[in-house]
């Protein structure tokens, strides 16, 4: 008998994975959460069925929300990740030696520990000594928080249920309040194909150019995100990705990533004109 997975991107759309064991599933105070197998993406989990990470792609989505700021401000020390239970984000920062201080706020504790114990090809790194783990709710941890992080990464769920707070002007502002002079947001941007995340998408993108005086897109391709189009935003007070773009610096590093590179860096800001379009609607 053969298994599958379907995940329901829209009413009319599902992406359908050939499962060879459901291996994992609980119920936490928040939401439902599910891990799995399969031969083709590897071991993968849910969140109230929806896939969040693939052992196959994950590379793709956490090269891009962290690399694209570190190469435009290669002086990052400190940095706040909100969301990101799974831990890719963090393990991509913590490959840069000089980054001193990483703070990540998750609401949902049990996200964290089934990823440390049945994905750790993205939590391995939670244990660094430079990370400090928040099991609270993100919008309400950066209330009182003023010129702290150089970088806050905005690795949410979509918004609806935990992840909902996080696309509101007030957790905007405070994280604008977070950052320092020359401090740059980076958040996930949904998908602009289909309209309820183009909806959503253009929404977040409003808010945040109200408050940031440079705003900028950019796109990765994610084959298990909804239409597999998937965008990113980047704000902030004073680095512009292209124009401060420090490609030398970065190069550097010497860091071996899988997605991203120094030239992907520019091409990434050139969007397709249904979504240019749709960034303009915001802007007029």
């Amino acid at each position: 008998m053969e298994l599958w997975f379907s995940d329901e991107q829209t009413e009319n759309v599902r992406l359908s994975l050939k499962v060879k064991r459901h291996f994992y599933t609980d119920k936490s105070d928040f939401q439902q959460i599910d891990f799995f197998e399969t031969d083709e993406f590897g071991k993968f989990f849910t969140l109230d069925g929806k896939i969040m990470v693939t052992e196959k792609d994950e590379f793709i989505y956490h090269d891009m929300i962290t690399h694209v700021a570190l190469a435009t401000n290669p002086n990052i020390r400190n940095v706040l990740v909100i969301g990101g239970g799974d831990g890719g984000s963090v393990r991509e920062l913590s490959r840069y030696h000089h980054i001193e201080k990483i703070d990540m706020v998750e609401i949902d504790e049990l996200v964290v520990r089934t990823c440390q114990k049945y994905l750790p090809i993205t939590a391995s790194k939670l244990v660094d000594p430079r990370v400090t783990l928040y099991f609270e709710d993100g919008l309400k941890f950066v209330q009182d928080k003023e010129n702290l992080y150089d970088l806050i990464i905005v690795d949410s769920t979509d918004p609806v249920g935990p992840g909902e707070g996080l696309f509101t002007n007030d957790f905007y502002t405070n994280c604008f309040k977070a950052l320092k002079k020359d401090g740059i947001l980076v958040n996930q941007h949904e998908s602009p194909f289909y309209n309820k995340q183009a909806h959503e998408m253009k929404r977040a993108h409003a808010k945040i150019k109200q408050l940031f005086p440079i705003c900028k897109v950019f796109q990765a391709h994610i084959p298990t995100y909804e239409s597999g189009h998937w965008l990113f935003g980047f704000a902030s007070k004073k680095y512009d990705p292209i124009k401060d773009f420090q490609k030398e610096t970065w190069e550097k590093f010497g860091l071996k990533t899988k997605y991203y590179n120094t030239d992907l860096h520019l091409g990434c800001f050139a969007l397709p004109t249904y979504v240019r379009d749709m960034l303009n609607e915001v802007n007029e």
